[in-house]
């Protein structure tokens, strides 16, 4: 086969796009023919040297989500059969013709989306549905807000979140990505270039918080939050190391939370696997959810798709297509 490998650290022209040992299945594994790879964040921080997979995955091919047509099943791999369209999480490896993957991290593509649709869903859909919805317990009626709304993350969480019938707010760096947000279910938006984000929100308030800035965000979030507000991180851009008034915490009874999905337990991404299915495939279903691909890219040109993640001019996902 053929796969988009990192060279060496550096930036996107260290991809190369070169042959690469086929994968050899374990016994609960699939082997997925891919037809579409969803680029994410994090393939950035691995492609620069800071973001190593874990254990057992492939270092030199990035890439977190893919949907494609299984071919293969291993002896113990009996929840799909050879045919099946799936879309699956990864924990690397994605930018490849193959991809070897334990079968509960699969889902079916949803009836009526395309592989590049359903490409975009995993990474995005499994972070913000733990992180949001399992950690950040977002009900129905509940004021959430949602840094960076027009990233693959934001367009995801405002639609779930608006999909169970909460308040969504969210913060973007244009007015184009504010009105794509709004067409998407955001209630309002702010542009942060504009408007200091706390200022603008300070009469709202929220319940939950989701945020992958950091740094002087973290303040800012914690004075919006109501008393028993749930703030979540899936990053920290802007600053991991933070200050923390425990009176304040207390005070208001916050919640401070956060998590990073790659290395956790097989056992865990297949219960939130399992979750997904039965609470948000039927969302998506009911057309309440809709993917929103801003461009596509051929698999061998996966550095020019870097380039474009890295402007952030993006709005929605960005996939990588092996015809």
């Amino acid at each position: 086969m053929k796969a988009v490998v990192i060279s060496q650290p550096g930036g996107p022209n260290v991809l190369k796009y070169q042959p690469y040992p086929t994968p050899v299945l374990a016994a609960d594994e699939v082997l997925i023919d891919v037809k579409a790879a969803g680029v994410n964040r994090p393939d950035i921080f691995q492609r620069k040297g800071n973001y190593p997979p874990p254990p057992g995955v492939p270092e030199d091919i990035p890439g977190l989500e893919v949907a494609g047509i299984i071919t293969k099943c291993g002896p113990r791999a009996d929840q799909w059969k050879v045919g099946d369209h799936v879309c699956a999480l990864v924990a690397g490896g994605g930018y490849a013709q193959y991809v070897n993957v334990r079968q509960g991290q699969c889902l079916p593509v949803p009836p009526g989306w395309n592989f590049m649709e359903a490409a975009s869903l995993p990474e995005t859909v499994f972070t913000v549905w733990s992180n949001v919805f399992q950690r950040g317990q977002l009900k129905m009626g509940e004021d959430f807000l949602v840094h960076g709304g027009s990233s693959g993350i934001g367009i995801t969480a405002i639609q779930l979140a608006k999909a169970i019938g909460a308040k969504v707010y969210t913060t973007v760096g244009s007015e184009e990505k504010g009105q794509v947000c709004l067409k998407l279910g955001a209630d309002s938006f702010i542009n942060y270039k504009e408007q200091d984000f706390e200022q603008a929100l300070q009469s709202t308030g929220f319940d939950v918080i989701l945020d992958m800035v950091g740094g002087s965000y973290f303040q800012k979030n914690l004075n919006l939050l109501h008393n028993d507000g749930r703030l979540v991180y899936i990053n920290a851009m802007a600053g991991s190391e933070v200050s923390l008034d425990i009176k304040l915490m207390m005070r208001k009874r916050l919640t401070i939370t956060g998590s990073t999905l790659r290395a956790r337990s097989y056992e865990f991404k297949k219960a939130l696997a399992k979750d997904i299915l039965d609470n948000v495939w039927p969302i998506i279903a009911s057309g309440k959810f809709r993917p929103v691909i801003y461009k596509t890219f051929p698999l061998e040109e996966a550095a020019a798709a870097h380039q474009l993640m890295e402007s952030s001019h993006h709005i929605g996902k960005i996939v990588l297509l092996n015809e």
